[in-house]
């Protein structure tokens, strides 16, 4: 009998109840703010069709939905896409997909890929294979939004060791960078045993990801710095917030 592939790191850990235990702080508020920045400045009209690669448990899929969008979830974790799945109607659509495939064929007008969904391959090809499934999924005009962590400042300000205690689970984070992958080991235990688990991200940099969308075929039109769209500078900036477009 053939020896079953191990899961990979972001396969074991996002399908987790213990991922959603400790993320389950995080900012619906800030998530809306970027929503609604975003449909201001891209002036998205009600007519498109949105895809939301990576969407977890759907926070930014709900809420445009809400505003009267036409929106389709797609995340690997099962788990999360069954929970996102109690919110569906006939404009909100959830499925389990992996971002490195085409999640269809010219299919929609604007991908958003949010909240540091991005990078947890470790090799560029893997990357820009990604990128290419997303330009693919795109119409001719389609737009792209990335939002990934400011790279840089992330790496100057690091924290190695840090202890988070969220209801009767104290988790101690430990991070490292090794060949540009930031490593977050994450160790606790519960009902009596111990457990680990791990996160990686590449330590992408703005001109590793400009290259990537002129490899891939994009066209950029725009870096902001946070969720308020600002204008981004690489020393003080907490997020890199691209907009890229196909080509028509």
């Amino acid at each position: 009998m053939a020896e079953s592939k191990k899961a990979c790191w972001f396969e074991e850990w996002f399908d987790s109840d213990y991922y959603h235990l400790l993320y389950k702080d995080r900012d619906f508020a800030e998530a809306e703010t970027l929503i609604r920045n975003l449909v201001w400045y891209l002036n998205i009209p009600k007519e498109v069709r949105i895809l939301d690669l990576a969407c977890g448990k759907g926070r930014h899929s709900i809420f445009l939905n809400a505003l009267g969008f036409n929106v389709t979830g797609v995340d690997l974790s099962e788990n999360s896409i069954h929970q996102a799945k109690t919110n569906e109607n006939d404009t909100l659509h959830f499925k389990v997909g992996d971002m490195r495939e085409p999640q269809g064929d010219e299919d929609f007008d604007l991908v958003l890929n949010l909240f540091t969904s991005f990078g947890y391959f470790e090799s560029e090809e893997e990357n820009t294979k990604t990128l290419s499934a997303i330009h693919q999924a795109l119409k001719p005009g389609g737009k792209l939004v990335l939002d990934f962590m400011n790279s840089s400042k992330v790496l100057r300000q690091m924290i190695p060791k840090a202890e988070v205690r969220k209801g009767d689970v104290l988790f101690e984070i430990e991070k490292s960078v090794e060949n540009q992958i930031i490593r977050k080991k994450i160790s606790f235990e519960d009902q009596g045993k111990s457990r680990y688990f791990e996160e990686k991200v590449m330590a992408i940099t703005r001109s590793d990801f400009m290259r990537y969308f002129e490899k891939t075929g994009f066209e950029f039109v725009h870096l902001s710095g946070n969720y308020l769209l600002e204008e981004y500078s690489e020393p003080d900036s907490e997020r890199m917030i691209f907009i890229v477009r196909k080509p028509d």
